[in-house]
């Protein structure tokens, strides 16, 4: 009796995500056939922030989840984790370089203003047809990114794209200021988007942002508005600057209402999803989210608190790490979501 009304929900499932991936329209559909992942060997502890700013191990832990983090050397840049990630990922789904059409780095921390840090790692992987572009919408860059490329390739315009989400975050951060450098962190994941036939795949995506709310999260000069000069740095206003408080209310809140309308979307609930991955910004947030959504605890995954806020990374860091360890199978269904500076929030519903 039981094994009969498992395959009878199971029908529901896919003729729910079916009705939903036609309402998207496309001549194709997308699927993740590779991921990647690539951090500094550099870890910050707690311990080691302890003696460099006014905090402590006790009070980074309770209020945000992180023990650790990486970080970048001087001299690295965020092309070199971009190509690192993005390589795993060609080899994970089996590519030659030659094989991308396109490629969408997520970043808000790139090599240089210009050119696109997409435009490197495309010439050090060796991609010769791809074009290359970056994208920046904050925390939720990948999710962003990640349905861009879904257009390429539902439109029949690509057949393999290459999406990189990457943060070197450290150059950002004022580490006088406690309450930014105890959070953000540096790294990169990819993943390669493919044509697919059939069912499964990105099923439904949402973006969102409001502009009003810019200066939640902002780097005050060092673009046409106020452009770099020495007054700016000496005022120290080429940093990530936060008000955390609010931020955090409404991450819960949106993280919460773009999750409930892509599932909506995908036909399912949250009861469908095998495994949540979301933004890692904040412990306290995720597990706010993961209760009011009714998704236990043992289906979101986290890494918050060895690999630390890694902005448009974490997601695809994260999806990489639940790949590598056997914890995604054909079928699953995932369910991801962000909020970041713009204000950007975004969230996916993808079937493995």
């Amino acid at each position: 009796m039981t094994g009969s009304t498992k395959r009878s929900s199971n029908s529901q499932k896919t003729s729910n995500a079916s009705q939903s991936d036609n309402r998207r329209g496309g001549l194709y559909g997308s699927i993740i056939t590779g991921t990647g992942a690539a951090l500094p060997k550099k870890i910050l502890t707690n311990a080691d922030l302890e003696r460099m700013v006014d905090t402590s191990d006790e009070w980074i832990t309770t209020r945000t989840g992180i023990r650790q983090r990486h970080i970048a050397a001087e001299s690295e840049t965020l092309s070199k984790y971009g190509v690192a990630a993005g390589r795993q990922a060609l080899e994970a789904a089996r590519l030659d370089p030659a094989d991308v059409s396109l490629i969408i780095c997520a970043t808000v921390t790139p090599d240089r203003p210009i050119p696109a840090t997409a435009c490197t790692i495309q010439h050090q992987l060796g991609c010769t047809k791809a074009g290359a572009f970056d994208m920046a919408a904050g925390c939720s860059g990948f999710i962003y990114a990640l349905a861009v490329a879904d257009q390429f390739v539902r439109s029949g315009a690509c057949e393999h794209v290459l999406v990189v989400g990457g943060e070197l975050l450290s150059k950002y951060l004022d580490w006088e200021d406690r309450s930014t450098c105890i959070i953000f962190a540096d790294g990169a994941g990819a993943v390669i988007l493919s044509r697919r036939s059939g069912q499964g795949g990105l099923l439904s995506f949402k973006l969102h942002a409001d502009g009003a709310l810019s200066d939640f999260i902002h780097v005050p000069a060092g673009g046409t508005a106020l452009p770099a000069s020495a007054e700016t740095v000496r005022n120290r206003m080429h940093y990530i600057r936060m008000k955390g408080n609010e931020t955090f209310k409404l991450a819960v809140r949106s993280i919460e209402n773009v999750s409930r309308e892509v599932l909506e979307m995908s036909g399912l609930t949250a009861s469908d999803i095998n495994l949540m991955i979301p933004h890692q910004a904040n412990r306290r947030i995720i597990d706010a989210v993961g209760s009011r959504l009714g998704i236990p605890p043992e289906r979101v995954y986290v890494n918050l608190d060895r690999v630390g806020n890694t902005s448009a990374a974490s997601i695809p860091i994260a999806l990489d790490e639940a790949v590598s360890r056997d914890l995604i199978h054909r079928g699953d269904r995932l369910l991801l979501a962000a909020f970041g500076a713009g204000l950007t929030w975004a969230g996916a519903v993808i079937e493995w």
